[in-house]
């Protein structure tokens, strides 16, 4: 046996301890670096998060604010209903997606189950309502109309029904005192989405997973102010998810109250004779089409003259807001949506855009006393007015001779506005225009507030439109490749106008400028931005943003934030012209267009000014307009192929006039019986506890007397003065 001698090995063993020594020490020091890292350097971070996983969230969704009437009544409110949920989360842990716990479920609700199932699915881009716009981690309302019968059975049967619960929550109501609507005004809610959350989450007022958020009307525009804060309760588990503490709790804040300008008892008054009045036009015949008015939508617009605070606001079709609360069904998302819905969630007030017919002729006049025509000069008003071949006639043909503006609004006389803007017209360089031109009635319409947002505190308001010569030129470079496609020199009418666009869309003719002068053509309008210059008029010549929203109060009354009225600007007229104007305007309830629809008026006590108007649409049946003012209020009617100003929306302002100052039908005031003989000014008291004592609204009694004017209609006698047109 041969010896190896030990100093032959010693070198490699040496090496190889070394080596070892080098690595142990080298893990040693990596993992100290760690410690020190985690513990030290960033300890307290992961400290925090490592007490996060030990604390569970449960939230308290906040008691949304109230929506008030300006005499403290509740036009939104909530009330305790037993709401029945499900959690999708539980449902997609189940093997068949929760479907059959569903189906279960809609047996004891009395629902269909393919109805119950659509409420849970979430919404995208292709899922057509019903469906889940919220997110899908909280819980997914079914129905907040569940009985207590069927809440017990779920809730003894929990076995049977994972994932659902029933409980009693506080959910949105839509009062409609004194069977007044005003849905279009207040809006509905809908649940937060994952988009909303994360836009708002560095906010003062970020949004939690069980928040609903205002979509529409006063609910967007005060939902930071209505929603509140929800309350937090942090419990901190053990690892197993059981509750060994409560780490902290804050308390839920209610929202606050929204006091507003509207009046409900005057609001259910214009729904209800706005809807008359539409129903009555549908029984008048339209010699025109042969056939009955359609007399398919309307507004109307009760306004402050003096503040621009809006006391009424209907638009017709409307809806009833409650369909929304809880989740809107299938059938109720067609019935407001769908092709033959006339879209009743648009608020006509103030998205409805029409020409306005002649209630717009207090800006032609106010126009040409600024180029320089004098107010009581004598201008003609024959029975019609000739361009080229193109013959404009005055309403029905009737003539008056030489009268003054005053006059010429009185009788609505069409041709002194045509020649004006002709003249005016051919000043301005004709087709093509001067570089300086003065444009006159064009300029003076936008110092009027017109073709833009009067800043109304409710969303989607739309600009009508003033159609100058810069509109002509911006509407022709967008549809000059569509018209040229379609026009054909020899085609039918469509065809040949398409035609002569496609050539010549973006000249300013003679035409576009005398059809203008009396509210026709292109000129679009709302009903807020005609009831703002009425009011403007009214009040010395001031133009107010409209404002729906008074007052934000807090839940318990101490905090009271006043919503001050903004003012726009003045009417671009002097105080002789609005004199004059005002009264040539008492003048048309007295002796011209609309004073067959004022007969027994007390015009001595409360003097009262109207314009009346009809204008015509291409393809449709003429618009009714009728404009009013009195030195509290402004109110504007609209009715959509009803026919004229005075016989359709003339006989429904004369009663929402009578109603809010309580006269009868021969113009006697009773006080008592007025719901509004002047603005009201105090807001209401609302109590530490959040109580208000608010006064009890009726529903209201139409009158059903006819004033004397229409009386001797209705008998077929003559009416002396009274004019029936436009």
């Amino acid at each position: 046996m041969t010896n190896i001698p030990e100093t032959g090995r010693t070198p490699r063993v040496q090496i190889r301890l070394i080596v070892l020594q080098i690595l142990v020490l080298s893990l040693l020091l990596t993992l100290g670096g760690r410690l020190w890292y985690l513990q030290i350097r960033n300890g307290d971070e992961y400290a925090k998060e490592a007490s996060g996983n030990h604390v569970q969230q449960v939230v308290t969704p906040a008691v949304r604010g109230s929506i008030l009437d300006a005499r403290g009544v509740p036009i939104a409110d909530n009330e305790t209903r037993l709401v029945v949920s499900a959690s999708r989360t539980d449902l997609m842990k189940m093997e068949d997606d929760g479907k059959g716990v569903l189906t279960k479920l809609a047996d004891v609700l009395g629902m269909a189950p393919k109805e119950v199932e659509e409420k849970v699915r979430l919404c995208d881009a292709k899922t057509p309502q019903p469906c889940w716009n919220g997110s899908p981690y909280q819980p997914i309302p079914i129905t907040d109309e569940a009985t207590p019968k069927q809440a017990l059975q779920i809730r003894e049967r929990g076995e049977d029904f994972p994932g659902i619960t029933a409980e009693p929550t506080a959910v949105r109501r839509y009062a409609g005192p004194g069977n007044s609507n005003t849905a279009q005004v207040l809006g509905y809610l809908s649940p937060v989405t994952d988009a909303e959350i994360e836009k708002a989450k560095d906010t003062e007022s970020p949004y939690l997973r069980s928040d609903q958020v205002g979509r529409s009307g006063l609910e967007r525009t005060y939902d930071q102010q209505l929603r509140g804060k929800a309350g937090v309760t942090r419990y901190e588990v053990d690892n197993l998810g059981r509750v060994i503490g409560r780490a902290k709790s804050d308390k839920a804040e209610p929202g606050a109250n929204v006091v507003t300008s509207i009046d409900a008892r005057v609001q259910s008054v214009a729904e209800y004779e706005l809807n008359e009045a539409m129903k009555a036009a549908r029984h008048e015949f339209d010699k025109n089409t042969n056939e009955n008015y359609k007399a398919d939508s309307g507004a109307v617009v009760v306004m402050e003259a003096k503040t621009g605070r809006v006391v009424a606001m209907a638009s017709n079709p409307s809806y009833d807001p409650n369909a929304w609360v809880g989740g809107i069904s299938g059938k109720d998302y067609a019935k407001l949506t769908g092709k033959n819905s006339n879209y009743p969630l648009l608020n006509r007030a103030i998205q409805g855009q029409a020409a306005p017919g002649s209630i717009f002729k207090v800006v032609p006049t106010t126009a040409a006393v600024n180029a320089g025509y004098p107010f009581n000069g004598n201008y003609d008003c024959s029975s019609s007015y000739s361009i080229g071949s193109q013959v404009f006639k005055n309403f029905e043909s009737k003539g008056y001779g030489p009268i003054s503006l005053g006059r010429a609004l009185e009788v609505s006389c069409d041709t002194v506005f045509y020649r004006l803007a002709h003249e005016e017209w051919k000043k301005d360089g004709g087709l093509k225009g001067h570089k300086d031109t003065q444009d006159w009635f064009y300029k003076t319409a936008k110092q009027f507030g017109l073709g833009k947002e009067t800043g109304i505190d409710l969303p989607n308001e739309v600009t009508g439109r003033i159609p100058d010569r810069q509109w002509k030129q911006r509407f022709w470079k967008a549809n000059k490749d569509a018209w040229c496609k379609a026009g054909k020199k020899d085609g039918d009418y469509v065809q040949r106008l398409s035609y002569e666009n496609c050539l010549e869309g973006n000249l300013m003719r003679a035409g576009d400028a005398v059809n203008y002068s009396i509210g026709q053509g292109d000129t679009l309008v709302t009903p807020i931005q005609m009831a703002s210059i009425y009011a403007a008029i009214s009040n010395g010549g001031t133009l107010h943003a409209p404002e729906v929203g008074k007052a934000i109060v807090s839940a318990d009354g101490k905090q009271v934030q006043e919503i001050e009225p903004k003012v726009n600007g003045k009417l671009p007229m002097t105080a002789k012209t609005r004199d004059e104007i005002d009264g040539a305007l008492a003048g048309v309830a007295t002796r011209g267009t609309a004073a067959w629809r004022f007969g027994g008026w007390p015009q001595d006590k409360i003097p009262m000014h109207a314009k009346t108007g009809t204008a015509e649409v291409y393809g449709k049946q003429t618009t009714s307009w009728f404009a009013t003012y009195t030195k509290d209020y402004s109110i504007v009617m609209t009715i959509s192929q009803g026919g004229t100003g005075s016989g359709a929306s003339g006989p429904a302002v004369r009663k929402i006039y009578d109603a809010i100052y309580g006269l009868d039908s021969s113009g006697k005031q009773d006080l008592k019986k007025a719901l509004l003989p002047e603005p009201q000014k105090a807001l209401p008291k609302i109590e530490s506890d959040g109580s208000i004592d608010s006064p009890k609204i009726k529903p209201y009694e139409p009158n059903k007397e006819e004033p004397p004017a229409q009386q001797e209609l209705a008998a077929g006698l003559p009416t002396s003065t009274f004019t029936r047109r436009d």
